[in-house]
């Protein structure tokens, strides 16, 4: 009886311990101040203004790397630049961060896309849908740019033309 306050103080502070990892995602847990850096970015890349951009999301990782929409903002910025590769990277940093990231999947799929990887993309558009509830409007984006296809220049790197049979010679001598 003597130790019944002890215990049970105990067991509260291990409950309340417990839950409050639980209590919150990733995201509500990003520093204010990477945030306000990622919307400053998006202003930027809006206007065309990329490295300005870069900058700024890369000094927003710097202070959260684990911002996933700075993550998400770059890569829409390497997409911006013709640079789908770099994109898919970072987008892949993103659901690294949170594989469930509806917005990174869909930057991923689009950029697959404009790297001619058409396949893959509607691969990220099956994923997206799934987890979608609702209609959502990334996956409706993402089905728009596969029906587009993927660039006239992608598309013409990718066309090889086939090789010319070789015929074997006669050596009758």
């Amino acid at each position: 009886m003597r130790l019944m306050p002890i215990a049970l103080t105990i067991a509260v502070a291990a409950a309340t311990m417990a839950s409050a990892g639980f209590g919150q995602r990733a995201d509500d847990q990003v520093d204010p101040r990477s945030a306000a850096m990622v919307e400053q970015a998006r202003t930027l890349t809006t206007a065309g203004r990329y490295n300005e951009a870069i900058d700024l999301l890369e000094s927003a990782l710097v202070l959260d790397p684990g911002n996933r929409s700075a993550y998400v903002q770059l890569g829409r910025v390497a997409q911006a630049q013709r640079l789908p590769g770099k994109a898919i990277r970072l987008y892949a940093d993103a659901l690294r961060l949170e594989p469930n990231d509806v917005s990174a999947l869909a930057g991923q799929g689009e950029a697959y896309v404009q790297r001619g990887a058409v396949d893959r993309a509607r691969g990220n558009l099956d994923r997206v849908r799934q987890l979608c509830n609702a209609p959502c409007p990334q996956a409706d984006q993402l089905a728009a740019v596969i029906t587009r296809g993927p660039p006239a220049e992608v598309v013409s790197a990718q066309r090889v033309e086939a090789p010319s049979p070789v015929r074997p010679q006669n050596n009758n001598n």
